[in-house]
């Protein structure tokens, strides 16, 4: 069984403010290193204000020197990054917000 890719709309039961209504948020699938480069010396994947399309890779998160790649499964723009690179994600946690 691999580690699930890509990530997820996170639906809220407490009512969202207007900013919060107009984006969605892309979740961590599982705990471990967010990288938003494939490699040192590097590009980052994708910007904020970049424009995102479905299954286009965001970043890397890395647990235990395996890499998965974290994908987008909507179209939109990449509005902000919730973490920073090289940072602590644990399942369910926000990488970015996207419009």
């Amino acid at each position: 069984m691999g580690a699930p890719s890509g990530f997820r709309v996170r639906f809220h039961s407490q009512p969202l403010d207007e900013s919060e209504l107009m984006s969605r948020q892309i979740i961590s699938p599982l705990p471990g290193i967010f990288y938003r480069k494939p490699g040192p010396g590097k590009d980052p994947y994708i910007n904020e204000g970049d424009t995102v399309s479905a299954g286009q890779t965001i970043g890397l998160v890395e647990i235990m020197k395996q890499f998965s790649e974290v994908r987008a499964e909507f179209d939109g723009v990449l509005e902000k990054f919730e973490v920073d690179d090289f940072g602590v994600v644990n399942p369910g946690d926000v990488i970015a917000l996207t419009s």
